[in-house]
């Protein structure tokens, strides 16, 4: 196997006994945080190990200064991946249940092994709904892997921080785009962070608008189409994606690597980061 974007459900049942796969569930609520653990447990992918978008995924929020879900030091994450048996030679097919379009914490992790240097690894098209409907087999309990030997070669590109972010927003080359609903953006429906609003200059690209009726990714033609009309010709490279906390920017992040057009930045610390500091401009 060789998935480096999304993978479809019929191809990952396929190759559910290779010896070289490690499935990793990263579903997570919102204000119930043992949610996922619990919904693991009681069913999963076979072979599955789990993945806590806080303690697994996230470093500690510092109040005044990180958003909420910052960056993990790079040891704590490499210790996650070699415990999840991630070494070089190993596909990891990531998902998660995310409401609405299901793979938003996927598409974190699909992004932080990528910043680690890991390119074989893909995101569950559908996530756990898809596969749960297509009929496709479940197991029970708590799974591990044998440890392996997680070696970083980190990607420092696909990486941005709020001084690179404000820079960005400021150069006629560069775009940042916010991956919040329309409504967020616009500051009119805000009920998750303290200021409403966006990052001045930022352009509008919700992430939902990857996906299909059904919950599926729209096909990369299409996908290049709609990120050329938005963007232009402007490279992946000078494209800065965030959204809330950093989590569904990367669906955005993945939909254009997807689409066959490069590596573009997350923001990670995002629109929660950003108000932290009231020097940084707000519209």
């Amino acid at each position: 196997m060789d998935y480096k974007t999304i993978i479809a459900a019929e191809l990952l049942a396929e190759h559910l006994q290779d010896d070289n796969l490690v499935i990793i569930d990263c579903r997570f609520t919102l204000g119930d945080d043992l949610r996922g653990t619990s919904d693991y447990q009681q069913a999963h992918i076979p072979g599955a190990v789990y993945a806590h978008l806080d303690n697994d995924l996230c470093g500690s929020i510092i109040p005044g200064k990180t958003g909420r879900h910052p960056l993990p030091d790079v040891d704590l994450l490499v210790d996650r991946f070699s415990r999840w048996g991630i070494s070089s030679e190993v596909q990891v097919v990531a998902y998660d249940d995310w409401p609405g379009n299901g793979i938003p914490v996927a598409a974190r992790l699909w992004w932080s092994l990528r910043w680690l240097g890991h390119e074989k690894a893909a995101v569950l098209d559908g996530g756990w709904d898809g596969w749960t409907q297509a009929g496709y087999p479940i197991s029970r309990g708590t799974e591990e892997q044998s440890r392996a030997v997680f070696v970083p070669l980190r990607k420092p590109d696909l990486f941005a921080g709020s001084t690179l972010v404000d820079s960005m927003r400021q150069d006629p080359v560069s775009r940042v785009v916010d991956s919040r609903s329309s409504d967020r953006y616009r500051g009119e429906n805000e009920t998750i962070d303290t200021v409403a609003g966006h990052i001045p200059g930022a352009i509008s690209l919700p992430y939902q608008d990857n996906f299909d009726a059904g919950g599926l990714f729209h096909p990369a033609s299409k996908l290049r189409k709609k990120f050329r009309d938005i963007l232009g010709d402007t490279p992946a490279s000078d494209v800065a994606f965030y959204c809330g906390s950093g989590v569904t920017a990367a669906v955005n992040v993945l939909a254009m690597a997807h689409a066959g057009l490069g590596d573009a930045r997350l923001y990670v610390g995002s629109w929660s980061e950003w108000i932290t500091d009231t020097r940084r401009p707000v519209v």
